[in-house]
């Protein structure tokens, strides 16, 4: 085939796949606006493994019209230079050659995965990126006025649902802008609104994104979105704290679904907002997470060629089932399935693939680590310390092939580097202790709340994020939770004890929430805090009533932003939406 022919089919591939993954996420708004939340899960699903159904079509096209068996080295070369060509003025070209890239890795074997045949950096380095105009709006209420602009955001925004109170949301709106962001306090012809023109939905939020401009410089917004209880919408809160913005478009959480024409410029804006954010966090959290795999590769290779260091293994308790290493100045672990586990886990490496797959199409609730996954990930020996490379041929042995020069790893999970949760309790102050024993709590409730049962509830297993939150991180136990039997520990009387009989006995999935404190908070600081801060988590009756809550659909709404932040004093606890 002529080069040309088969770039112009790839890039139909991509086309294909683009313009579907657009037309899923298009479903979005008006399952919010009608309350369909079965129907925006089920779309968040179907983008997660979308994106590899569309390669293996391209994949098989290819295959009927060429011998793929082997690379024919010149062909390809020129294969390349013809695509590069095709994405001169390409809307999503950074998107395009990513997926370039799979079909390519599919095809042929990854001694042939450099800059020669894929895009291991990128050809739009020396083009001038898309415009982040070209996904937001701005209004001046200079024209309008203050409170019409803000009207007049909201009418685009196009919610396809009533208000309850909108004129009401819009005071409260304005009373949060003075109270959280002193610097907006500019008459209103001396600012500008930029308002990215999609809203973003996730479970049964939607968020407007923007920021104003004054003469002080750029706030950042975000403005939730959620349905009233007579089910016409309502403005519930304002956040401009950087923090609390980086919180809802963190790594624990599920991806948003956004509609974008120039993926680019959505994320140079969101990169403007949130500057602590890289740019492969922000394509996982809009739900372009194969392209955030390429961006955070890139990354990573950047840090190699500016630290020589070596791979090491990770700090913490080592793992039953995976193998944890990391380089000391990434703040990312890589973890590799193990060939053999301990006899405490009855269960082989398809379970745990499973299992983590589960978590990636979850509603991770702020409490679980988005995990990113390759395969054949080539590494020279040279840059792994003697004592990790004598665990991988150890441990491994299933999981890689070695040669004279390089360690090529055939399957690995990345996540952010969080510090366990029993290492940091070690050396923080009563306070800290106080904190995090609480947020371990709420952690284990939220994830209920979505029908994640987490199974080994160990501190080790549970890690402190940067900003002190308490992230799950270890799936291979994790189960959904209305699988399990949780069970009162049965009364001993003194007879059984007499005569050496036990009542207690174990089905697979029988769980005894008394034990949690036994068996996970062993020391008596920890405990004694935990049973007077979630005394509720230690009886079967709260995870038994979280079961039925699930069964009759009646799911309770995980705030990713915190309570005294809602609009409305009835609106200050937890509930259900």
């Amino acid at each position: 085939m002529d080069p040309q022919e088969i770039a112009f089919l790839i890039i139909a591939g991509f086309r294909k796949h683009y313009s579907l993954f657009q037309n899923i996420t298009a479903q979005v708004p008006h399952a919010f606006a009608t309350q369909q939340w079965h129907v925006i899960e089920k779309v968040n699903k179907s983008r997660i493994c979308h994106y590899d159904e569309r390669v293996t079509d391209t994949v098989k096209i290819l295959r009927l019209h060429f011998n793929s068996s082997q690379v024919n080295t010149a062909l390809w070369f020129k294969v390349k230079q013809a695509y590069i060509e095709l994405l001169t003025f390409h809307p999503q070209a950074e998107l395009a050659e990513t997926f370039y890239n799979s079909v390519f890795c599919q095809l042929f074997h990854h001694s042939y995965f450099n800059n020669n045949f894929i895009f291991v950096t990128s050809s739009l380095e020396d083009t001038a990126p898309l415009p982040v105009e070209a996904e937001y709006r701005s209004y001046f209420p200079v024209v309008d006025g203050l409170k019409p602009t803000i009207h007049k955001i909201i009418s685009n925004i196009n919610f396809s649902c009533e208000f309850n109170d909108l004129e009401g949301d819009i005071r409260l709106l304005q009373k949060a802008f003075i109270k959280q962001a002193p610097d907006t306090h500019h008459q209103h012809f001396k600012m500008r609104f930029d308002i990215l023109k999609s809203p973003f939905y996730r479970n049964k939020s939607a968020y407007i994104v923007g920021r104003v401009i004054s003469s002080s410089g750029t706030q950042p917004f975000i403005i939730a979105v959620l349905h009233h209880s007579n089910g016409k919408l309502k403005i519930d809160a304002l956040v401009t704290n950087s923090t609390q913005m980086s919180l809802i478009f963190g790594f624990a959480r599920a991806y948003f679904m956004v509609e974008t024409h120039a993926p680019s410029a959505m994320v140079g804006f969101l990169n403007q907002l949130m500057p602590s954010k890289t740019q492969a966090e922000l394509y996982n959290s809009i739900g372009f997470h194969k392209h955030g795999k390429t961006e955070f590769y890139r990354a990573f290779l950047n840090h190699q060629k500016r630290n020589a260091e070596q791979f090491c293994i990770a700090p913490g308790t080592p793992g039953m089932v995976m193998l944890v290493f990391t380089l000391p100045t990434f703040p990312y672990v890589f973890k590799v399935i193990k060939d053999h586990f301990a006899e405490s886990k009855p269960f082989g490496r398809n379970t745990v693939l499973e299992r983590y797959q589960l978590v990636k199409n979850h509603d991770r609730v702020g409490r679980m680590a988005d995990t990113l996954e390759y395969s054949n990930v080539v590494i020279k020996k040279s840059q792994i310390d003697s004592q990790l490379l004598v665990l991988m041929r150890d441990k491994l042995g299933d999981s890689i092939i070695e040669d004279d020069e390089f360690i090529v790893i055939k399957h690995l999970y990345i996540e952010r580097r969080i510090t366990p949760l029993n290492l940091y309790l070690q050396d923080a102050s009563d306070e800290e202790i106080e904190y995090a024993i609480d947020d371990y709590g709420h952690a284990i409730k939220e994830m209920l709340h979505v029908n994640i049962f987490p199974g080994d509830m160990l501190l080790k297993n549970f890690g402190v994020s940067r900003h002190k939150r308490v992230i799950f991180y270890d799936y291979d136990e994790v189960q959904y939770l209305t699988e399990m039997n949780f069970k009162a520990l049965p009364k001993t009387s003194l007879n059984d004890l007499y005569c050496g009989e036990s009542t207690l006995s174990f089905a697979p999935n029988d769980v005894f929430p008394e034990q949690l404190c036994t068996f996970v908070l062993t020391n008596p600081k920890l405990k004694s805090i935990f049973e007077r801060l979630h005394p509720e988590l230690l009886t079967p009756d709260y995870w038994q009533q979280a079961q039925r809550d699930i069964k009759q659909h009646t799911t309770k709404h995980v705030f990713p932003y915190p309570q005294d932040q809602r609009f409305g004093q009835h609106n200050k606890n937890k509930g259900t939406l």
